[in-house]
């Protein structure tokens, strides 16, 4: 299902303070050796602090069937991180900057129909958070496609992410960091939260 500009509009109501820098708006997002994040290339996205508690979590970003249902899955941090690729809203940049709309989307095939392209999901009403899901849009940047874009900015030495799309000017969204939920069975997801889960990035 589409998720519209307005809905995003409806569920961002929060207006939250970042911590971001305009000057590093250009920068290019570097990996643990030092090079330039380029598309086409896989990546494993590595907590920046390893955390082997609630779970066996802190091996780094990937899929899951989680909260009581089997597809789509889930964005997690999970004991051993999966291959993904990012995509800029503008398809003729190879290198993948700081503060930039983002497609983000896992390189492995899964059992779910839908794709493995990141999504914000729509308000989860029994844990009251906004959870990272898939099932997303590649490609297309605009209204229909707002809630399939991400950002990358740094956070200390290291980065996080940021939901804060600028695909679409006429749509008002509000921004908020992507940080980590503990459901009760250990899994842990990536929402929207106030504390942003710093990570690094390791060419798969």
């Amino acid at each position: 299902m589409k998720t519209s500009c307005m809905s995003v509009v409806l569920i961002l109501l929060t207006p939250l303070i970042l911590s971001w820098d305009g000057d590093s708006a250009s920068e290019p997002v570097l990996d643990i050796t030092g090079k330039n994040l380029r598309t086409g290339i896989d990546y494993l996205v590595l907590p920046s602090i390893k955390n082997n508690s609630n779970g066996g979590g802190g091996g780094g970003l990937a899929l899951a069937s989680a909260r009581n249902r089997t597809c789509p899955f889930d964005v997690v941090d999970s004991y051993r991180a999966m291959p993904l690729k990012f995509a800029p809203s503008d398809s003729k940049e190879g290198v993948i900057r700081v503060s930039t709309d983002l497609n983000i989307k896992f390189s492995a095939a899964t059992t779910c129909v839908q794709s493995t392209v990141w999504k914000l999901d729509q308000f989860d009403g029994s844990r009251g958070l906004y959870f990272v899901t898939t099932g997303g849009v590649e490609g297309n940047p605009g209204r229909e496609t707002v809630s399939n874009w991400f950002e990358i900015q740094k956070y200390g030495s290291n980065y996080n992410f940021l939901f804060c799309p600028k695909v679409c000017k006429y749509c008002k969204v509000m921004c908020r960091d992507l940080g980590i939920y503990v459901d009760g069975d250990g899994n842990r997801h990536l929402a929207l939260s106030d504390m942003p889960f710093g990570v690094r990035f390791r060419k798969a």
